[in-house]
């Protein structure tokens, strides 16, 4: 029996809810560092010619919030139904965050190269960095998972955990 929350009206897993928020911290933190430190300045000196190539404009930021909300959410959610499927562990985990990867940044690259909206050279620095990205978030879903998997076993009766008095 795992632990529950109610977010919104609807009861989730607590370890769910914890990777949730600290996903939305990593994932937003990520996506800011790598954008700042590479993409912007890389888009800029490849495509002199584009006005505004990467402005800084509220409906920008806007639209950046929906992005890391949807990845937030795809990585976070499709983790936790693959660990819950093929078993908890960190190479599960691994290959939960790479098949994301695969189909969000993969695609997203590829799709702004072919359309010559993105260099060899961006693409190839983007794409470590968003996978480094999905895995991590991967593996905090399944560190949330085991640490409350742990607190449960801790706090069930007759366990010899945090909850067991020493006679």
């Amino acid at each position: 029996m795992t632990a529950n929350v109610t977010l919104f009206g609807f009861e989730i897993p607590r370890a769910l809810a914890m990777a949730t928020a600290i996903n939305a911290v990593w994932i937003n933190a990520s996506e800011i560092v790598r954008y700042f430190a590479f993409v912007r300045d890389m888009m800029q000196r490849a495509f002199p010619q584009v006005p505004d190539i990467v402005p800084m404009s509220l409906p920008i930021f806007l639209s950046w919030g929906v992005w890391d909300t949807l990845v937030l959410l795809v990585v976070t959610g499709f983790t936790w139904m693959y660990l819950d499927r093929f078993g908890g562990g960190a190479r599960n985990a691994l290959v939960a965050g790479t098949l994301v990867w695969l189909a969000i940044f993969v695609v997203l690259w590829l799709g702004l190269f072919n359309m010559d909206l993105a260099t060899a050279r961006i693409a190839l620095t983007a794409l470590p960095l968003a996978w480094i990205e999905m895995a991590i978030a991967a593996l905090i879903v399944d560190w949330c998972r085991r640490l409350c998997e742990r607190m449960q076993r801790d706090r069930s009766p007759g366990s010899r955990g945090l909850s067991a008095t020493k006679s």
